[in-house]
């Protein structure tokens, strides 16, 4: 099959739609990807397997997307960009990524004739509601989580395929009257064979606990920062990275500050996912601390499985799909969210014992190659286009 795929940003990169693209080229089908650029002047990457048409969109366009179900600025965009690629071109699929373009989406579908799959990675209302810039005065005013809501519903009862990233996610979805038949889940696991993960040298001198991923107030590291209060009295050694850029790294500082645990914080920022690894590599602990919401409910961090393929323990908060699959797996603790105590004595728990530390390499490895990874995905992807 000749399949269009749509994303609202650039590309490359993007590690969840390259593993997408590379599952269904092997499968034997044909991908496009329609996608934009912040910028007047771009590379189109060549020698691929895969086609890219892209397009320029200016800011306002882009901005107008928070206001697309008020506005019609941000879908005509969209409309005529995908108008003109099917002048030129036949496609026998359209797989949109992400919820704000399901309706221009469907449209092509009608339009053309074609099937229509709508790829959601997360629960997209829910992250509206949780979101800093929908929550502001203007933002409150261009978009509405109710009118997102409905939306949604319409979008998924109207796909011909739904996909999702977790158990969670489908039976969420399952709920809106659609049919779990039509429904796949394709996680956001790693693949093995592909995954290069440095040798591990951590310092025998720390206890280094490390995060790594965008920094918002719903990653809960807040949390964190308010558990170094208490910490250091039993584990005087302890350290934490936070990397990783994001709108919330100053509020952090000066709450580290404000706290009188920035002794013990180091902020690096954005960096490439190999020197992620390198730092991961050297820690003691993996954090994935965040807020318990719908939206965390129903979603799960390519993270969670690489930190189990290395073999490092988990302190994570109690969101649904993390505490499932990390007491599944026997590959670290959940405390309960935005408790700083509970976070404190679960790390006392996991630090003190042993052999169930000593367990969590071995768990994490077997559980990544029996079961959450990437060919087990990419088999539920490809069965769509079967």
């Amino acid at each position: 099959m000749k399949i269009l795929m749509v994303l609202e940003s650039d590309f490359p990169p993007d590690t969840r739609v390259e593993n997408e693209i590379s599952a269904l080229t092997a499968a034997g089908h044909e991908l496009h990807i329609a996608c934009c650029s912040h910028h007047k002047q771009f590379e189109v990457p060549g020698n691929l397997t895969y086609t890219i048409h892209k397009t320029f969109i200016s800011p306002f366009v882009y901005k107008a997307s928070v206001g697309a179900l008020k506005s019609g600025i941000y879908f005509n965009f969209w409309r005529r960009f995908l108008k003109s690629l099917c002048r030129t071109q036949s496609f026998d699929a359209i797989h949109i990524h992400d919820l704000p373009l399901a309706k221009v989406g469907y449209e092509v579908s009608k339009r053309e004739g074609i099937r229509f799959t709508l790829d959601l990675h997360e629960n997209w209302p829910a992250l509206l509601n949780i979101s800093t810039h929908t929550n502001s005065l203007m933002g409150r005013i261009l978009s509405s989580g109710r009118q997102w809501a409905r939306y949604e519903k319409w979008s998924v009862t109207h796909a011909d395929h739904v996909v999702v990233v977790v158990d969670e996610a489908k039976e969420r979805i399952a709920r809106l009257g659609v049919n779990p038949a039509k429904i796949n889940v394709v996680s956001n696991t790693i693949n093995p064979d592909h995954f290069d993960f440095p040798p591990q040298t951590r310092d025998e001198n720390y206890l280094t606990l490390v995060y790594g991923g965008g920094v918002n107030f719903h990653r809960g590291l807040q949390t964190v920062i308010e558990a170094l209060q208490t910490i250091p009295e039993k584990i005087p050694q302890i350290r934490v990275w936070i990397i990783g850029p994001g709108s919330y790294l100053d509020n952090l500082r000066k709450l580290a500050t404000d706290l009188g645990v920035d002794k013990y914080v180091e902020f690096f920022g954005w960096m490439s996912l190999t020197e992620l690894l390198k730092h991961v590599s050297q820690a003691d602990i993996a954090l994935i601390p965040h807020i318990k919401s719908p939206h965390t409910d129903s979603t799960i961090p390519h993270k969670l499985f690489q930190y189990m393929f290395a073999g490092i323990p988990i302190l994570a908060s109690d969101c649904a799909p993390l505490e499932r699959i990390i007491e599944e797996t026997e590959t670290g603790i959940c405390f309960k969210n935005q408790d700083a105590a509970s976070l404190a004595e679960n790390l006392f728990k996991l630090v003190s014992d042993n052999s169930f530390r000593e367990q969590i390499p071995k768990n994490g490895k077997r559980w990544v190659f029996e079961k959450y990874n990437w060919e087990v995905d990419a088999a539920s992807l490809t069965d769509i286009y079967k």
